[in-house]
């Protein structure tokens, strides 16, 4: 990926991310939007831990590998 497109790819994800944010505190009247909302955002937390903590694993293990 070229800088630029790592750029806009952030760019578009922090609007995408705080027009959710947005909605969900702005949203008194439906209740149910809000809890659909809150639970994708529970999930993408637990997905990003995953992905973070293999990530983390494979980084130990070149890191081990270096140092023998």
């Amino acid at each position: 990926m070229t800088k630029q497109t790592k750029i806009l790819t952030g760019l578009l994800a922090g609007v995408a991310i705080g027009t959710a944010i947005a909605l969900v505190l702005s949203s008194d009247k439906n209740d149910e939007f809000k809890q659909k909302a809150t639970d994708w955002f529970c999930d993408l937390l637990d997905s990003s831990k995953d992905k973070l903590a293999a990530v983390t694993g494979l980084v130990k293990d070149k890191v081990a590998k270096v140092n023998v």
